[in-house]
């Protein structure tokens, strides 16, 4: 047997994408299915305006445009996460301040970014990782006791929630992936949230390369105009069209996710209780998307063993992320402050196959396989 990281889920429906975005009339960019999962988005999250992109990459490059973030500005962020989190904003000169994360859960600790804000703190950059959210409240108190603007980083968070409120909506901007490794997918995409009104207008200019194009397309202006900075961010409605094939069963997808969450969470229970490993920490104030699955080891050492003797059984089985604040690009860059939660997250996570398709009795092959490398 053999079993994948993962294997991206095509409804069957998914060959008609395409021809139903050329029946609509639009391939292009804000066509037909661009607004109708920006709607969506809107009304089953209730933020202020939602975005395609091209990737959350772009979202995130878009949300660091619209926090005008300049050389010298300082955004503190977590090591933790993937290189585009950083790279959005290191782009626009920022200077890139890491906070450790939380010593139970791979999320940033707000005790470490209230001790990091300085006058030249701009933005707060938090990343809810595995969907499990970050402690918001205490975040965005600090946000508005020091004028900062706040991202959230939810592209592992699609549908999941923090005290009953949609991750994504609650700080000034949310950032998800619709990359084929997400609950929902469109092989690359992704989706900005804007959650104050301040900043609407702007967001769909500078989504439109700068110009005021989708104003003059509702017929608000004459003629549009570069009136700001801006790119290519929205992707063809082709891609739109295949994504809103997903979001029409999301409900579905979501609860078998969840299930294979569970499910692996209560077979691996036992080898917790042995303290063997460490399961997944859910607070009480956060929610299971069915993103993914981990748990950890003692010492990377033993991680490796682990992931050696499982890919020796025929399961793809991967860790991440390698720490930004010590990778080659960044470590002489970094300010030498230790991030001891950080680097211990990074060298003892193991995550397990997870995708739509993953049958229970595959769940059972692989958690068994764990329970035998303890008893070898």
């Amino acid at each position: 047997m053999y079993i994948a990281f993962n294997k991206p889920y095509y409804p069957i429906t998914s060959i008609l994408a395409g021809v139903r975005a050329i029946k609509a009339g639009t391939i292009s960019g804000n066509g037909t299915y661009t607004k109708k999962c920006h709607r969506f988005f809107e009304e089953r999250y209730n933020v202020k305006k939602a975005l395609l992109t091209s990737s959350c990459t772009d979202a995130l490059e878009m949300a660091s445009l619209l926090a005008d973030i300049q050389p010298g500005d300082e955004v503190i962020l977590p090591s933790f996460t993937f290189v585009s989190t950083a790279n959005a904003f290191i782009l626009r000169g920022a200077k890139l301040v890491f906070a450790d994360i939380l010593h139970d859960i791979p999320n940033i600790d707000p005790a470490q970014i209230e001790a990091l804000i300085n006058p030249h703190t701009k933005a707060i950059v938090v990343v809810h990782y595995c969907g499990i959210a970050c402690k918001m409240d205490e975040i965005m108190t600090l946000a508005r006791k020091n004028n900062l603007i706040v991202i959230e980083d939810a592209a592992h968070a699609l549908d999941s929630r923090y005290k009953d409120r949609p991750l994504g909506s609650i700080g000034h901007f949310g950032t998800f992936s619709f990359h084929e490794t997400k609950n929902i997918f469109c092989g690359e995409g992704g989706l900005l949230t804007i959650n104050d009104e301040e900043y609407v207008n702007r967001a769909e200019i500078i989504w439109e390369k700068g110009t005021n194009r989708a104003a003059f397309y509702r017929g608000e202006v004459d003629k549009y105009n570069w009136v700001d900075l801006g790119s290519s961010f929205l992707p063809s409605d082709a891609i739109a069209s295949f994504l809103y094939l997903q979001l029409q069963i999301l409900e579905k997808i979501q609860r078998k996710r969840i299930a294979h969450w569970n499910h692996y969470d209560k077979l691996l229970n036992p080898l917790e209780n042995e303290g063997l490993l460490k399961l997944p920490v859910i607070p009480s104030y956060a929610t299971v998307n069915g993103n993914m699955y981990y748990f950890l080891m003692s010492s990377q050492e033993e991680r490796d063993k682990m992931l050696g003797y499982l890919r020796s059984q025929g399961i793809q089985a991967v860790f991440h992320y390698l720490p930004l604040h010590s990778s080659p690009y960044f470590r002489n860059k970094h300010d030498g402050r230790e991030l001891p939660n950080t680097d211990r997250f990074a060298n003892c996570i193991v995550r397990l196959p997870f995708f739509y398709s993953l049958k229970e009795r595959q769940i059972r092959y692989i958690t068994n396989k764990i329970s035998d490398y303890f008893k070898k």
